[in-house]
């Protein structure tokens, strides 16, 4: 497994991506253009990434295919849930940290494009994560 300190660089990539695609086009679009503008923005960057992917869960022996779908996931480590909204509510964050846990994924970001500032937008969700000091 890599270091955690490459996760930190993949979600700093990831918002200033976020950042430069707020600062083109604003708030107001879809939640889907983000989500196809922001994935080019991030494989210009270097970086591998999935969208939409289908997530299975199992439960009680219980197996449901596409459980859920993520929005985005970088480099097969990060969960991206994208939004364009006018404000995030305490459910969203806990949806991320739910697929989190069924992920077995140290960090996601959830980012919404619909606040007027980018970084009143960007929240970072971690599930036993912490970030190594620097």
């Amino acid at each position: 497994m890599e270091r955690s300190d490459g996760l930190e660089a993949i979600a700093r990539t990831v918002v200033d991506c976020g950042f430069r695609l707020h600062r083109d086009l604003g708030p107001g679009l879809l939640e889907s253009v983000y989500e196809v503008l922001l994935a080019e923005y991030l494989r210009e960057a270097g970086l591998r990434v999935e969208r939409q992917v289908p997530v299975p869960i199992s439960f009680k022996g219980v197996v449901v295919d596409n459980a859920f779908r993520v929005d985005l996931l970088v480099e097969g480590r990060l969960l991206i849930e994208l939004k364009s909204i006018e404000r995030i509510a305490a459910v969203h964050g806990k949806q991320v940290l739910t697929y989190l846990r069924l992920m077995d994924l140290p960090l996601g970001l959830l980012i919404n494009f619909g606040q007027e500032l980018f970084k009143d937008g960007v929240r970072r969700i971690a599930n036993d994560y912490f970030a190594p000091r620097g």
